[in-house]
């Protein structure tokens, strides 16, 4: 096992520079000037001069790079030019939002994704893993800004259930651990978890069709094991794949929730995104994009860990 891990830890290594790297590269091969956000339009040739040295800008693209990794390794992602705030701090208040909404997304979309999955894969061809397939399929298909709006629509503006947006009362960031905050969480979360709902059911669906058809379940059935007996033993089977299912899909929910915060106005990594491109953001931008890089390679090292101690077999492959 602690090879295992070992050899894992050293892919992770060359992902996490090829990741700062294309972050790097791609962010400056964007056009436009990112001090226009900030500079007058009189801006004297001095003054435009002072602040390309003071954001590293006069230097090479390679020294420019070297210098950011660095930085960033001991902890200093750079200054916001809009804001003049530090990137760290900006990211990770941003961060610890989108955790919140993101995590309940995932077990929302786990549970239900599980369940239909279970459901369908055990009845198979019948009118409940139509529905279920049906369910998972609508799941995936549905865009995620569109319901996000059709959820508001509903349950803000008619039936005055849930708030419409923000992370708190008033519109405010800050997050505290009540039911009027938890309410904000709801509508996004809800919304977020559909996409992986549907993927995890699926998935598991898939699985439980195949376990239910291998030769060891018809001699645990010849043995005289009971249904529940039998049901555990599929979930032991199906449990590594479908773990590995949410793992990811959570790191893509830390990513790519940049749609559904805009929608709710929720404070998060892609609300804070949607900002930094619009701003020509340079430090915010790549700072935000490498921390959700590094989760999501993070996500997968401990998906991989957690798998492995529930099937030692993927170890010894």
């Amino acid at each position: 096992m602690l090879g295992y891990l070992m050899r894992r830890l050293a892919y992770t290594l060359p992902i996490m520079v090829g990741v700062a790297l294309v972050c790097f590269a791609l962010v400056h091969l964007a056009p436009g000037d990112p001090l226009v956000s900030i500079l007058p339009p009189d801006a004297s040739v001095e003054l435009q001069q002072r602040l390309r040295e003071l954001y590293g800008f006069n230097r090479t693209l390679p020294e420019q790079f070297a210098s950011w990794t660095w930085r960033a390794l001991n902890g200093d992602l750079g200054t916001s030019i809009a804001s003049g705030r530090p990137v760290a701090q900006e990211v990770m208040r941003a961060v610890g939002n989108t955790l919140r909404i993101a995590m309940l997304a995932t077990l929302i979309g786990f549970f239900l994704g599980s369940l239909f999955g279970f459901v369908a894969g055990y009845f198979q061809g019948s009118w409940v893993d139509k529905a279920a397939s049906l369910t998972s399929v609508l799941g995936v298909s549905v865009p995620h800004y569109w319901l996000g709006m059709v959820m508001v629509i509903v349950f803000s503006a008619t039936l005055n259930w849930l708030p419409p947006g923000g992370a708190g009362p008033g519109g405010s960031a800050d997050w505290t651990w009540d039911w009027e905050h938890f309410k904000h969480m709801l509508l996004p979360a809800l919304t977020m978890s559909v996409i992986p709902m549907g993927i995890i059911a699926r998935t598991v669906r898939a699985l439980v069709a195949e376990i239910l058809n291998q030769e060891f379940i018809v001699g645990l059935r010849a043995k005289g094991l009971t249904d529940t007996g039998i049901f555990l033993h599929v979930v032991k089977n199906a449990a590594p794949t479908a773990l590995a299912v949410m793992g990811l899909q959570l790191g893509y929910l830390l990513g790519g929730s940049i749609l559904i915060e805009t929608v709710f106005s929720w404070p998060g990594t892609g609300f804070l995104l949607n900002s930094a491109i619009f701003q020509r953001d340079l430090p915010l931008l790549q700072g935000t994009i490498l921390v959700l890089a590094t989760f999501f390679v993070v996500l997968n090292l401990l998906v991989d860990v957690v798998q492995t101690l529930l099937d030692p077999r993927i170890a010894r492959a």
